[in-house]
């Protein structure tokens, strides 16, 4: 598809010459610093000016940009240039966009994010300017998947390709695989089938890190020797918000050979399990995992979490147990469930109260304090607050009554007991 003649929006160079105009820095930065042009090189009645303040990484996001402008006044403000930020522009022709990019030589990181390339065509000879960048971001730009192999295919050092809300459901395998791509990151997609994700292995074979969080992706269907081959090199995977819905799934990340971080929130398989035991499952599941979610994996939290695992299974019926219980059960042995032991503190206590020949059973909130204990007697003694002095008896001291003095203090620093007695002696006059 041919590009439209876009008369709207505005060049590179008079973006550049707007926002790094030595007009818009009154303090000089020193000797030295920004650009400098030799006047003589300068053609007659050039826009261009004695100095900008042009830093190596250039942020023009947002700015109207729609075509390059002079050639050569790219070249002379940016042969340092080495990251350029050009998303949320009016860029739709990638004729234009390697004018941009073909004068930068050392241009190492490119974003193009949310520019309306949808249906654009790439044509060889543009592609080639993009050959010295080693990070794309093609994000929300709708790019055909044709285009990206052929920037692959023209970018021998490409390390990372980010290539998020682009409405991709199915991918080509290309015959020229790219071996220096590192990271891949194609976030919200439509990726469900893995046979579209199997590409990516045989066509960036020494890929580090894939991110495809919100893809939906609904199974990893490979066998152990196909996954082992195609993704001999992935450390890193991003699965979060997939459709996986079976702990076979998550077992077969165990045949990625160099697989050491998982990040796999939002799944179905995990929606019914409770936090604990969520993290406790993944990490028994996956021995050879050091970061799950983002958080390290201690050796002492996996060996809690696979006595957990084990425990967990205990009374699942021998053909519903996972292939890893068993290979637990070798190391640990069948553990017994741990005994349920209630922590909190106690926030009742039935005690007797005693008051010269009254005796009566009642039950006190040991959260409240002394002189709270004394209005709950009150009614019961028939006697008021400044009347009475209270004991505690424990029943299973052999000390005295321990006299309650302390208005303020908590009864449960007492350490009262179901069945210990409280004393009221009536204040003598």
């Amino acid at each position: 598809m041919e590009p439209p003649v876009c008369e709207d929006g505005r060049t590179f160079m008079e973006v550049i010459n707007e926002k790094y105009s030595p007009e818009n820095f009154p303090c000089r930065r020193g000797l030295g610093m920004g650009v400098v042009v030799v006047p003589t090189a300068c053609p007659q009645g050039s826009p261009m000016k004695d100095r900008l303040n042009l830093p190596s990484v250039l942020v023009l996001n947002g700015c109207g940009i729609s075509r390059a402008g002079d050639q050569s006044e790219i070249a002379a403000f940016c042969a340092h240039v080495m990251e350029l930020d050009l998303s949320h522009n009016k860029l739709q022709d990638w004729h234009e966009i390697s004018k941009i990019v073909s004068n930068i030589p050392n241009l190492d990181f490119l974003n193009l994010s949310s520019n309306p390339l949808a249906g654009m065509t790439l044509e060889l000879q543009c592609a080639e300017a993009f050959s010295r960048v080693r990070r794309l971001v093609l994000n929300n730009t709708q790019v055909s998947w044709d285009t990206v192999m052929m920037l692959t295919r023209e970018i021998p050092e490409l390390e990372e390709l980010f290539l998020c809300l682009n409405e991709y459901s199915c991918v080509r395998a290309s015959s020229v695989v790219c071996t220096s791509l590192r990271l891949l990151h194609i976030t919200d997609n439509s990726l469900h089938d893995w046979a579209e994700v199997r590409k990516f292995g045989s066509m960036f074979p020494t890929l580090d890190t894939l991110v495809m969080a919100n893809n939906n992706l609904t199974s990893i269907h490979d066998s152990k020797d196909i996954l082992q081959r195609l993704f001999a090199n992935l450390r890193s995977i991003n699965l979060h918000n997939s459709g996986l819905n079976q702990w076979e799934d998550i077992e077969k990340l165990n045949f990625f050979p160099k697989l050491e971080e998982v990040r796999l929130q939002g799944i179905p398989l995990l929606q019914t399990y409770t936090n604990v035991e969520r993290r406790s499952l993944m990490i028994a599941q996956l021995p050879s995992i050091s970061l799950l979610n983002g958080s390290v994996v201690t050796e002492s939290e996996r060996e809690d979490a696979e006595r957990f695992f084990i425990r967990y299974y205990l009374h699942c019926p021998e053909e519903e147990l996972p292939h890893r219980y068993h290979y637990l059960v070798n190391k640990y042995g069948k553990l017994e469930p741990l005994a349920e032991i209630d922590l909190r503190p106690r926030c009742h206590a039935q005690v007797e109260v005693h008051c010269e020949e009254k005796v009566e059973q009642l039950n006190i909130r040991l959260d409240q304090t002394v002189a709270e204990l004394k209005k709950q007697l009150t009614s019961v003694v028939q006697l008021s607050t400044n009347s009475m002095r209270l004991y505690y008896i424990d029943k299973n001291s052999a000390f005295g009554p321990d006299e309650l003095k302390y208005n303020t203090r908590a009864l449960h620093s007492y350490n009262i007991q179901d069945g210990d007695e409280i004393l009221v002696v009536p204040k003598t006059k």
